[in-house]
């Protein structure tokens, strides 16, 4: 067992890491930026150490400063959480090099599935389904050429690309040019290597992934699906396990090519392959991802496996102790990832103090965060807060209990979307799991709702009364409406005005 870990990462994930670790009895050690001094994941570590300004590239992605906190506190192995440096080959190299371990995949998985146009080359070797389009990266020319021998439309991804960067949906010819001169800016910028591949764009595509968990024995097994097909610009904002719409026979079907494409690579560890789905349950291969995902929540609620605990159990090189069949899924789970931002306004990130938070409590509820009453949001890194999730027995279970916690969840001092989550869980076709990743797009109601004016005095004083007046019983089984609800009833709304 490692006896300390350090996480180089920040927010929630890092306090999910840190918890993770403690259960298991290791201590953690915290890395921190200027910004995130009075950070929860600092609070929590046994140890934290500064390692420079705001800026990602002065402090959480400089991998010297990395290891060089690691042999200072004597920590033997780096969790990377997501983001960051999680899906750096060369960092997971460095702590190879310096004796420390790298809770992840090798080096060499890393590499090979980092690059889409290798890791095509590699699920096309494992003879998994892909979307038709170019074999790797393509010239300008090359690339208006495959454009019309598959068809529009078509998608133009950046190869080094993730989280919609680097990416162009084009219908005709007549937008191509522009639209490829757009991918490859944003490639450069984003990624420092503007080659881009050409793939035909599947209509009404959905999103699901395959969780894979793989030790260092040669066992790789599936965790089943999750769908992630409600998103914004190309990134999830609603997840959920398993999907609605798979048959039995797909998923089983789905699990093994997932399977198969890890052992192509020799994968260990935690990692999810994803895939695009047309409307005929036909699937291709989309990427690998070789890190923790920010949805695997909904898996560990339906598997009742803890992914993060057995990342760790497997760089310590244990085995994984069941096989696929004893794996079975438990109900419905669902993820709503709460953002500092303003969906009436295309999403934009919405940085300030929050001044209070109430998280929603209770069985099957979940809420994976960092954040408390005074903690800043900047605009240094992404805007989400938290991540909500429910369980039930059944999809509709788990979906009046999100929208229960989503109503129940209070967010003082910025803007954020938990109205539109609200909105999109009482929406009728997500309620019939009739979704795709064009889902918001084609539903321009759910992005705007008038929201009441807000008495900055009213808010000051159900504040202090929540403080100081706790809910009381009042003598005939009754509680007393807590002075949130009081306070609804003050605006005239029923739902969480503060959004």
């Amino acid at each position: 067992m490692f006896e300390k870990i350090l996480i180089a990462n920040r927010g929630e994930i890092a306090v999910r890491i840190i918890r993770a670790c403690k259960e298991l009895g290791a201590k953690t050690v915290a890395v921190y930026s200027d910004a995130d001094r009075s950070s929860l994941h600092v609070a929590l570590a046994d140890e934290a150490y500064h390692i420079g300004p705001p800026k990602p590239a002065e402090s959480y992605l400089v991998k010297e400063k990395i290891i060089e906190v690691a042999k200072k506190s004597g920590a033997q192995a780096i969790h990377p959480g997501f983001g960051f440096l999680s899906e750096n080959d060369s960092f997971a190299e460095l702590c190879e090099k310096e004796g420390i371990v790298f809770i992840g995949p090798t080096p060499e998985a890393i590499r090979l599935m980092g690059d889409k146009i290798t890791a095509r080359k590699i699920a096309k070797e494992a003879k998994v389904p892909l979307v038709p389009g170019s074999d790797g990266a393509v010239t300008d020319v090359e690339a208006a050429m495959v454009a019309e021998k598959i068809g529009y439309p078509v998608m133009i991804k950046a190869s080094a690309g993730g989280g919609g960067k680097g990416m162009r949906l084009v219908r005709d010819k007549e937008e191509f040019e522009n639209s490829l001169r757009m991918a490859k800016s944003e490639a450069l910028s984003s990624f420092g290597d503007d080659s881009v591949f050409v793939e035909r764009f599947i209509e009404q595509p959905r999103h699901i992934e395959i969780q894979i968990l793989a030790d260092s024995h040669g066992k790789v097994l599936h965790l089943f699906e999750r769908e992630c097909s409600i998103q914004r610009r190309h990134q999830k904002v609603v997840e959920e396990a398993p999907s609605a719409y798979l048959t039995e026979k797909t998923r089983k079907k789905m699990g093994d090519t997932a399977v198969r494409i890890a052992k192509a690579v020799n994968y260990q560890g935690a990692g999810t392959v994803e895939f695009i789905m047309d409307q005929k349950q036909n699937f291709f291969f989309l990427e690998m991802n070789t890190r923790v995902q920010v949805e695997h929540p909904v898996t560990e609620m339906i598997t009742g496996i803890d992914i993060v605990k057995w990342m760790i159990r497997i760089a310590e090189g244990e085995k994984l102790p069941f096989k696929q069949s004893d794996l079975k899924i438990n109900g419905h789970a669902l993820e709503c990832r709460v953002y500092a931002e303003d969906p009436a306004m295309n999403f934009m990130p919405s940085p300030g103090i929050l001044h209070y938070v109430k998280a929603p409590t209770g069985p099957g509820v979940r809420d994976d965060s960092s954040i408390y009453s005074g903690y800043e949001v900047t605009s240094f890194y992404d805007p989400m807060l938290s991540k909500l999730i429910t369980w039930g027995e059944t999809r509709e279970d788990a979906l009046k209990k999100m929208v229960a916690a989503l109503s129940e969840y209070v967010v003082l001092g910025v803007r954020t979307n938990i109205g539109f989550l609200i909105r999109v869980m009482d929406e009728e076709e997500f309620n019939q799991a009739k979704i795709d990743t064009g889902y918001i797009e084609r539903h321009p109601e759910l992005l705007s709702e008038e929201s009441p004016e807000i008495d900055p005095a009213l808010i000051a004083a159900a504040v202090t009364m929540e403080h100081a007046v706790p809910e009381t019983n009042n003598g005939n089984g009754k509680s007393t409406a807590s002075n949130w609800k009081l306070l609804a009833r003050r605006l005239g709304v029923s739902r969480n005005p503060l959004i």
